[in-house]
């Protein structure tokens, strides 16, 4: 629990989209951070390299979360999101997750969806 919300931190790893469907059998859905106190208490809790609910997916460049409202608050790792940098072996780089072991202030990074991640799930009670 955090503030009014319950998480759920993974220990499965999978895709993006099936962290999410995990998340909405169990009546929640990937994760959205909305506060430098959220950004904090995630960071701090997460054990490895974990998907959020935030993607491009619909429009290169256009980040948006889960619930569609567009990305306003920030943590990029340095030069991210580049996409892969437009190198192939990366391929399309259309969904963001937490770096594990990276600074608070900047440990997300754009990863092909179909990477096996661990997630966080948020219900808000």
């Amino acid at each position: 629990m955090f503030s009014c919300t319950c998480y759920l931190f993974s220990t499965n790893s999978q895709s993006w989209e099936k962290g999410r469907q995990d998340c909405r059998d169990r009546g929640a859905d990937l994760v959205i951070i909305d506060s430098s106190e959220e950004q904090e208490f995630l960071t701090k809790n997460i054990r490895k390299d974990t998907w959020i609910g935030l993607t491009d997916r619909d429009n290169e460049g256009t980040w948006k979360w889960t619930d569609e409202t567009p990305l306003t608050l920030a943590y990029w790792w340095t030069k991210q999101p580049d996409s892969g940098g437009g190198d192939p072996q990366w391929g399309e780089e259309d969904c963001a997750h937490f770096i594990y072991g990276t600074k608070m202030t900047e440990n997300w990074n754009d990863q092909r969806c179909d990477a096996a991640l661990q997630w966080i799930c948020e219900k808000i009670t």
